[in-house]
Order: structure tokens, then sequence, then C-alpha cells
């Protein structure tokens, strides 16, 4: 089958969370939002009974064998493949046991890209407290999700970049105490960043030449000097080696807190920033509901929404699926080998 008319693969997400909501909602309203064919790894019966708690007792969930029957399947019900383990029902509440259908749905989605059978992933919100309950051994969603794409022992480095639209951001550093930036943040890191973000602009995304910018990490981009030297020690040798080792051209460093001014970062397909708020504020700020999630640096598309589980949320109705909407988008777009 031509890599365009493969299904996404969409994997369960947290069962007492809202995950199976948004995914519920995205097949209801396809008609008036389309949408390219999925499958859900997961539990068939689970997913009924929370269509029930939703009032969608007349959506149809059909259970298939294989992904081959997606194509075809989507038009009569939601696609469902049995991963072999169940889910309890219980909305806002979470359960250890439900550890496994979590950690089995994402394995079988990124096996079905890696196989052939899928052409993207896109993962709903997981509860990382549960799962470190029931032994998960990762940090987070990310790191499990490199370890799956290991080869020859090795896992890919991803890097985490947050879009909206056209507009997207990169942290250079992540899930860190800002005091600890300062150490963590280094040249090398930077230009795997921009390398590995360069790479998939170009693969993923159709831009033949990316234009990046990075940001500065101290106020004003250290103003000469006067606030900090980081932009001339960390940020500037970084550039320099992009440029002159891998011919790759960056603008930076540029000012934090004007970089994500409309007339700035639409000269750029990414702005790089040196941590996580640098990046996640902008974006948020312009598309709070409707912000992507994309893991860059895989051997495969992964797209994600940009928020958790939202337990108080489940089973209400009252969360709104525009973000995981936008990471089905977003992923048909990145996968059908489309310029995004």
């Amino acid at each position: 089958m031509e890599q365009a008319h493969l299904p996404l693969a969409v994997t369960l997400g947290e069962p007492a969370g809202i995950g199976p909501d948004l995914t519920l909602d995205i097949y209801a309203k396809r008609e008036a939002r389309p949408v390219a064919p999925f499958a859900v790894f997961g539990d068939a019966a689970f997913l009924r009974s929370r269509a029930q708690r939703l009032d969608q007792e007349g959506l149809s969930i059909i259970e298939i064998a294989s992904l081959a029957e997606t194509q075809e399947t989507f038009q009569h019900g939601l696609p469902v493949i049995d991963i072999g383990a169940t889910a309890s029902d219980t909305p806002g509440f979470l359960d250890p046991a439900n550890a496994d259908i979590v950690t089995k749905s994402i394995a079988e989605a990124v096996s079905a890209v890696r196989t052939g059978g899928a052409r993207a992933v896109v993962t709903a919100p997981i509860q990382k407290s549960n799962l470190y309950e029931a032994g998960f051994k990762y940090p987070g969603h990310t790191e499990y999700l490199a370890a799956l794409c290991a080869e020859n022992g090795i896992s890919p480095r991803p890097v985490m970049m947050l879009a909206h639209k056209d507009k997207r951001a990169i942290p250079v550093t992540i899930h860190i105490a800002l005091r600890d930036v300062f150490a963590r943040l280094t040249p090398g890191r930077i230009v795997e960043t921009v390398r590995v973000a360069h790479h998939d602009l170009r693969e993923k995304f159709g831009i033949a030449q990316p234009r990046i910018g990075l940001t500065g990490l101290n106020p004003h981009a250290g103003e000469d000097g006067a606030m900090g030297d980081e932009e001339t020690t960390i940020i500037q040798p970084a550039l320099d080696e992009l440029l002159e080792r891998f011919e790759i051209k960056a603008d930076g460093p540029l000012p934090a807190d004007t970089a994500f001014a409309p007339h700035i970062w639409n000269n750029y397909d990414v702005m790089i920033a040196m941590y996580h708020d640098q990046a996640l504020i902008p974006v948020k700020a312009i598309g709070f509901d409707a912000g992507v999630n994309v893991t860059l640096g895989l051997p495969i598309v992964r797209t994600s929404p940009d928020h958790g589980t939202a337990l108080s949320l489940a089973a209400t109705g009252e969360a709104s699926s525009t973000s995981m909407y936008e990471a089905m988008l977003l992923a048909d777009q990145m996968s059908g080998s489309k310029a995004v």
C-alpha cells in the first residue's frame, strides 16, 4: 500500500483521562472536520463504555484484525486494533492496572509504523505518575518512544518541537530547573538540536532551505556581556560550528524578548530557544488549545496534543479535541510528504 494511503496509528492514552474522549470526538465529527483514516491501538470494549458515558452510544466502534482493514472500516466505525490488554473505565481515577495497556498501545503503534502498516503515530496524553507505580523506567513519553525506535542498541536523540500552524519553537534544554540550564547548555547540545531540526524540516516538512533562528539565553541576548557571556562563549561557537562544519546557517543569538514578535518570528521556519519556557510560552500564547507537540529526530513521524490528561474533565464532554485534531492533521501532512 502506498505511504499516503496507510492509516495513522493512534494510541489509547491514559484511560482515566481525556485522551479516549478526544479520539472519540474527532471520529464523531469527521464529516465536519475531515481527518485521515486512523486506527486506535487499545480496547474496543473500553472505548464503547467511554462512548456511552459521553452520550455517543450510536458511535460504531469496530475491532479489526489488521491495519489493512482501516481504510474501508473507517467509513462505518472507529477501527480498533486489539493489543491483548484491557482498560478499566474509571474517569478521573487512576488505576495502576491500566499501565499495561498504556505502554502496550504505544509500543504496538510504533511497531506498526516501523513495519509499514501505518505511516505516523499520534499519541494521546499519558499519566507518567501512574506508569511509574507500575515500574515504568523511562523519564517520560518521548524517552520511551526513542527506546522503541532504537537500532543496534542505540536510541535516537529526540528533539521536542512545539508547533501552531507555521509557528514552530524548539527548546534546547527541556525539563530541568532554570538554575541547571547554565550547566546543561553547551555548544554541542545546541549544534545537535539544530542539526536534527534542520534535517527534519527538510525531510518531514518539505522545507528545502530551512530558516533557523536562535534566541539568546540572557536578557537582551547578554547586551554585549553586560548581562552574561553565554551568548559569546556557548551560543556563538555553536553557530560558527554549524556554518563551518555542517554548512547550516542559523541567525542569532536573537534577544528572546523580541524573537517571537510576529515580524521577526515570521522570518524563520523554526526558532530554537535555550530553555523550556522560552519556547513553550510563545506557542501556548498564540494557540493554547491548538498547539501540537512534535518529536523530531525519530525514524518515524510522531505528534501529540500539547496538553496533559486533564483527569477532572474525563467523560464530561467538556474537553476540547482541537489540539488532538491538529496533531492528527500535522501527522497526516508530515507523513504524506506534503509541504506543511
